[in-house]
């Protein structure tokens, strides 16, 4: 779902025409989401879906005295086509995957109202890690940091550890530092801070421009990647470097991301 909503977020933010309904290559959505690509792959793309689709929503707004209850789910149904060997029992590899998200869903990202995550998210084993990651990239967004008490990250996280726990398993992050994007420091009074791994963000607005072309080049040399955090990810490295002029700011985004690809 979450690389859904990237691709677009991706294509709102390059201007082109989005849809309701996503058409996927399965191994694009599968390498992007680190996932084996391997033949059971079938059964456990399957198996997200199935819980996708059975995951409902109910809220309970009050407006004018009345109070209207609304359920609805996020995705309206899936669809994964499979290429059938002649010859051969059951179903081949998969070719491609079709999603339809529920009205509210799409409503939300047309208006925004979504954050685009690192494409390093997916790399991200640990519940908490993940749910740590969302929290900071809700909070910080164009800030240099945010800081939190651990009492309220642990709500926040909706962990049910008890807090001395909760904080060992902060203080563990903090020294493997998991997180794509951010950087994690344990101040006094029990306070924990989150700041982007990106220098200053002032820079990182004034780094060289791309062309949209450029960005569609980026996502053809590693399908399934979010073009925006390569880019946003490449300017985090410019303004480290120096941030030095830039003849053919395009050429040195490519040449970057190739390198990238061959890792």
């Amino acid at each position: 779902l979450i690389f859904c909503i990237s691709q677009l977020m991706a294509a709102l933010n390059a201007g082109r025409q989005v849809s309701r309904t996503l058409h996927l290559k399965a191994h694009d959505l599968l390498v992007a989401c680190n996932r084996e690509t391997s033949g059971d792959a079938y059964r456990r793309l399957r198996e997200a879906f199935e819980r996708l689709a059975g995951t409902r929503i109910t809220t309970n707004i009050v407006t004018g005295g009345q109070e209207v209850t609304t359920g609805f789910g996020l995705i309206e149904k899936w669809e994964i086509v499979r290429k059938a060997p002649a010859g051969k029992k059951g179903a081949g590899k998969m070719v491609s995957v079709a999603v339809t998200l529920s009205d509210w869903l799409y409503r939300a990202v047309l208006s925004k109202s979504v954050l685009t995550l690192s494409r390093d998210y997916f790399r991200l084993r640990k519940p908490l890690e993940r749910r740590i990651y969302e929290l900071a990239r809700k909070h910080c967004g164009r800030q240099n940091s945010w800081q939190v008490s651990v009492e309220t990250l642990l709500k926040k996280s909706g962990s049910a550890s008890p807090r001395r726990v909760f904080r060992k398993m902060i203080r563990d992050m903090i020294e493997a530092q998991p997180l794509p994007d951010y950087a994690l420091e344990e101040l006094e009074g029990d306070v924990i801070r989150f700041s982007q791994k990106a220098a200053v963000t002032e820079a990182v607005l004034n780094a060289p421009q791309l062309k949209p072309a450029t960005l569609e080049e980026a996502r053809a040399l590693i399908p399934g990647a979010d073009a925006y955090a390569l880019e946003a990810e490449w300017r985090a490295m410019w303004v480290r470097s120096g941030a030095p002029r830039l003849r053919m700011p395009d050429a040195a985004f490519l040449g970057w991301v190739r390198k990238r690809a061959a890792e």
